[in-house]
Formats: structure tokens, sequence, C-alpha cells
């Protein structure tokens, strides 16, 4: 039984994908399957393609890839690409939904469905063909019974892994390959203000691992070369022996590249590694307005280099990708503003309550760091909003459309420090007929004074007492109150 196990090597192509966001409530109901023939045509990463992770279970898969297929169906979506797009759904909907299809895929990458799978030289390797056709012992389940039979009763002929090795040696060395680099997370903090307005140009430290600048990344001194690897023989495979059976493996060492650096021939910079880790490099980054606690940035391509000692000029067939780096956003609380539904500045103003009853006028700050000055109407409650239209976020990082700024009013009350202010809140309890309010001055004409208060004598003011300070009051209030009811006769002007 031949297995082919691959490491950290992708066989396709992948296109760099950005966050899928879609939205469709339509219920169609057309045929989204294909069959092994069309799928063997061009196999793509199928989790790249669903936008899926690698351990996603089939209910996200099967929900991810309805949602996908719905909104590239050609019937819906009229652009060129649709289709092929379509196409592609349907590949990667076909090997992850099938348990089999998809081991095999993990295990072998594209090589499973292609026809230079070595274990096979059947187009429909690693598909179960029903006996359908060609040998009657073609793959049957994703077992080759041919290659059982050769390795359990042909071994007088020589190593019956021989021709696998060699076969999959040369498809090596012709099969495009690609490594791709770790992503980097990058916390990084903005005021309120420029989360709001976006800022350009900022630079950002991150760390990261790089091709070594001595060796360009092969890990070899200069004037030295790389030689054949001992452990697989140069084939960059291995074959293990258990039960019975042999099992065909990426050589470990090697990585699957047939040779290696030998120890004294390592880069003196890198020691072999044919990368470095640098710290403190830095990137400039325009963040976009209306940025809010959370939203993550992804910068595709500018992260770490692939770990692995390669020199692309002597490997053309192998692309080395850096991987990307996100950017984590975190934003400084304001004391003064909030942003509410993404676009909406919010801003708390205390009035007085004073000035919530009879109205005025007060001068509220705004985020772009002008003032703006509102009336206030009377009779303004508690908890009343306001709204100044195109003030608050931009929208679509264009500053001239805007959201807008809530203004809400918060009443404040504050407590009487004088007796002139104590007067007048009991003469205006006393003129709204307020008989749950608390009063502390004694009227000294009434003369049935009952037995309550006569008994809290000693916590009212007798304003008949010679005290400065409360004759003080009493002219201040007396002048208040006279000048009052001139302006409610209408003899002010007299």
């Amino acid at each position: 039984m031949t297995f082919l196990v691959k490491s950290r090597i992708i066989f396709t192509k992948i296109p760099t994908s950005s966050r899928l966001s879609y939205s469709i409530g339509l219920n169609i109901r057309r045929n989204f399957h294909i069959n092994n023939n069309k799928l063997n045509q061009a196999i793509k990463n199928p989790y790249e393609t669903l936008g899926v992770s690698s351990n996603a279970t089939q209910s996200e898969i099967k929900k991810a890839y309805y949602k996908l297929a719905k909104k590239y169906h050609p019937d819906i979506n009229k652009e060129p690409t649709a289709e092929k797009k379509f196409h592609d759904l349907q590949n990667a909907y076909e090997i992850l939904s099938d348990e089999d299809k998809r081991r095999q895929y993990d295990q072998f990458g594209s090589a499973a469905f292609d026809g230079g799978f070595p274990s096979s030289g059947s187009p429909n390797a690693g598909f179960t063909n029903n006996f359908g056709g060609g040998s009657p012992f073609g793959n049957f389940g994703g077992i080759n019974f041919e290659d059982l039979f050769g390795a359990a009763f042909n071994s007088a002929r020589g190593n019956p892994f021989q021709h696998q090795q060699q076969q999959y040696q040369q498809s090596q060395s012709q099969m495009y390959r690609q490594y791709k680099g770790d992503t980097i997370q990058i916390v990084h903090r903005l005021n309120f203000k420029d989360a709001v307005f976006g800022v350009a140009n900022v630079n950002v430290k991150f760390n990261a691992i790089d091709p070594c600048s001595s060796c360009n990344g092969s890990g070899l001194k200069p004037n030295t070369q790389r030689h054949k690897c001992h452990s697989c023989n140069g084939t960059g495979t291995q074959i293990h022996s258990r039960a019975g059976f042999q099992m065909m493996s990426t050589c470990t060492d090697c990585h699957g590249e047939g040779t290696k650096v030998d120890p004294k021939d390592y880069c003196s910079h890198c020691h072999g590694d044919g990368v470095t880790y640098n710290r403190n490099k830095t990137i400039k980054v325009d963040f976009p307005s209306g940025l809010q606690d959370g939203d993550v940035i992804r910068i595709p391509g500018k992260g770490s280099y692939p770990e692995i000692a390669l020199d692309k000029a002597l490997n053309p067939n192998v692309d080395m990708l850096r991987g990307d780096i996100l950017i984590n956003i975190k934003v400084n609380r304001d004391p003064k503003f909030t942003v509410k539904n993404k676009y909406d500045i919010w801003y708390q103003m205390d009035i007085p309550i004073t000035t919530a009853a009879l109205g005025g006028t007060i001068t509220v700050p705004t985020v772009d760091g002008s003032n703006i000055r509102l009336k206030v109407a009377p009779g303004t409650q508690d908890g009343d909003v306001i709204t100044i239209p195109n003030m608050g976020v931009p929208r679509n990082n264009n500053k001239s459309i805007r959201g807008n700024m809530k203004i809400q009013y918060k009443i404040h009350i504050k407590k009487p420090t004088s007796q002139v202010e104590k007067c007048l809140w009991e003469a205006l309890a006393d003129a709204t007929n307020d008989i749950t309010a608390k009063r502390t001055m004694k009227d000294t004409t009434k003369q049935n004074t009952d037995t309550t208060n006569s008994n809290n004598n000693s916590n009212t003011t007798n304003f008949n007492s010679s005290s400065p300070d409360d004759t003080n009051t009493l002219r201040k209030l007396e002048n208040f109150i006279t000048t009052a009811f001139k302006k409610i006769k209408g003899d002010d002007n007299k």
C-alpha cells in the first residue's frame, strides 16, 4: 500500500484572498455539484476557496459553500469571472464535503487528484472509480490495489517503491510549489480623533522573519553548494515499513528538496537557516476613518518570510511568499465623546435646571475642535437629545459625507448654598403649589402655628434676628421680589 505524505507544501498557486462578505436571501435549488472529471480540471486550495479553516466542520463548510454558490451562480451573477468562481466553489465543496476526499487532500494536497500522483497513473487518483474502466484493481476508496499486490508479490524485482520514488522525484522537479510565511499579529492604539477621521503615514513597528541578507536565503557560504540529502538519498522521500506495509512520505530532513546544506558550509550570518529574525521593523500604514475598537486591518504579503533555506534563483518552480500582517485596533477612550451606530458621535451636555426650565444658549464642543452655540428650548427635560447633522464620523473615508452629532442634555441640580437660594427655591415651591418640598423659613406673621412647626424651631431661620447675614439675605430677596413683581405688573420701565 502506498501513501504519500506531503508537509508544508502547497502544489497549486493560491490567489490572495481578502475577508469574504456576502448577503443574499434567494432560494435557488440549482445543481451545485459536479462530477470527478470536472473536479480534476483545476484544483485550488478548497479551504481558501470557501473561506473556511482547515478544521472546519461539515456544517460550516456547507453553510459557506451555499452562500458563496448563490452569490456567484451564473444565473444571478453576470460578471465575466462569476462562472469560473462558481466552478472553483463546486470543486472545493466536492472535496471537503466527502470525508475520504478531504482526508486525501489533507495528506497529499492537490497531487491526490491529478495525473502526476505517483501511486497511480489514473487521472482520477484518490477517487473511487467503482471499477469502471481501466484496471479492475484501480483506485478503490483511496487504495491502489496494483501497488498493494505489487509490493506483496513482486519484491523479487527489487524495491517495489523505487519506481514510485523516481516518478515522485521527477514530478517534484517539474511541479510548481509554494511556501508561505507566518502571519504577524500587531496591536496598535489610536487616539479617538484619529480613529474617527483616519490618519496617514503612521509608522507601525513589528518583528518578522526575513531572508538572510548574506546568503539570499540559501543558507550557504559563498562559493559553496547544497549536497545530496543522505536521509532520502536525494529522492526527497522516505520509505517506512510497518506491519508488512510500506509508506512513502516527504523527507523531514530536506523538506522534499533532496538536497541539504552541509554544516561546514553554513552561512555565518544565519547559521544555515536561510532566514534571520529582525526586530523593530517598521511599515507605513494609512488608517481609514471610522475605525472602532476591535477592528482588524489586513496588510497582505508583508509578514514573515518562510523559514526554509532555499535559493530562489536556483529553484524557479518554487514561490516563496511572505505571510500577512494583521493590525488589531485599540481606540483610546475620549472623556467627552463616544461613537454609536458606527457613524454617530454622542456628547453629554450638563445644563443648569434654570436653563432647562427657562431656556437659554449654550456652547457645545465638537470632535473637530470647533464650538457650536445652541439654543435650549424652555422646559427641556433630562435626557432630551438634539441632532446636529453632518458632524459625525466620515462615511467611506469621505470627510464631506458624515454621520450626525447627538447632544444629550443632562440637567444639573445643585444644592442651595446660601439663604437667598433657599428662599428663592421655597418661593418657587410656593408659587407652583409644591406641598412636598421641605420648608426652612418661619413665617413670623402667622399666629396659628401648629405644633409640628413649633417643634422644628431649632431647624428654622428666624428672619427677625439682627444677624448681619440674615439682614443682607432679606435685602437681596426683597430687591429680587420687588423687581420681579414690577416686571409682572409691567411697572419696570416706570
